[in-house]
């Protein structure tokens, strides 16, 4: 195992990490900036505003990007196994 494929790896173990995320990460920014116009409209600042609509709205994105991002860690976690596979033999 050479340095080349050790940048590798860790080059793709984070660009998978950053696809899996990405939904979800998304999700709550929108969320956040959409909650925080609404309340500097209204002036109104409770903390409950901004917490139940961005775990309702990450809740929903985990149950259409969830079958999704388990496949992606799957495949990569196959392929991880794969490459060790290789190293032992």
């Amino acid at each position: 195992m050479d340095s080349g494929f050790t940048l590798y790896l860790a080059r793709h173990t984070l660009e998978v990490a950053l696809i899996v995320s990405a939904p979800i990460l998304l999700t709550c920014l929108i969320v956040g900036v959409v909650i925080t116009l609404f309340q500097a409209v209204t002036s109104i600042r409770d903390m409950t505003l901004t917490i139940v609509p961005k775990l309702l709205a990450v809740g929903v994105v985990m149950l259409i990007f969830g079958g999704w991002m388990l496949d992606l860690l799957l495949r990569f976690t196959y392929e991880i196994f794969g490459y060790i596979q290789n190293i032992l033999q």
